[in-house]
């Protein structure tokens, strides 16, 4: 399959792009996390929750912690909250009873694809208008564009370098 013919576009106008894209999808979370009844904390604490499921993981409560970058405490509020919104379950870990690990309930999957559902299909549709080859392009750049962004974010929270200041390579 050939692709299609693509607007030209500099790294600047791309970079822009992406920079509306993130805006838009923090007020989607926003908006998303309200419709299903939850902070955007929450929410996101339930998208890792999401993807150790369909990774065929269980996640353990701490190591929800570590990838949210909540203390333990913290993490104890959202599960609260998750677990009384009817999200998930904790579940004690059967290879060591001090370890709760999070269950996702069966429920719950339903009324996340409601809401998401939609916005999940419009992708789909998108990425069928690219070949394979453009696909793997994109999903190259996106993961890069994690690792850098990760690697900002850690800069950040050390207190990284101050604005105007340059980082040496």
């Amino acid at each position: 399959m050939e692709g299609k013919a693509r607007p030209e576009a500099t790294a600047a106008e791309a970079q822009y792009a992406m920079d509306r894209m993130i805006a838009l999808a923090q007020f989607g979370q926003q908006d998303i996390a309200g419709r299903l009844g939850l902070n955007v904390t929450d929410l996101t604490c339930l998208g890792f929750v999401i993807e150790a499921g369909m990774a065929g993981e269980s996640l353990a409560a701490g190591d929800l912690a570590e990838r949210a970058r909540l203390t333990t405490g913290a993490v104890t509020g959202v599960l609260n909250r998750l677990e009384k919104a009817g999200y998930v379950r904790r579940q004690a870990d059967p290879g060591d009873r001090r370890r709760v690990r999070v269950v996702m309930e069966e429920s719950a999957q339903a009324r996340i694809l409601e809401v998401y559902g939609p916005f999940y299909e419009r992708i789909a549709a998108l990425f069928a208008d690219y070949t394979p080859d453009e696909v793997a392009v994109l999903a190259d750049w996106f993961t890069r564009a994690t690792d850098a962004m990760q690697v900002s974010l850690e800069e950040t929270r050390r207190g990284g370098p101050a604005p105007g200041e340059q980082k040496v390579p």
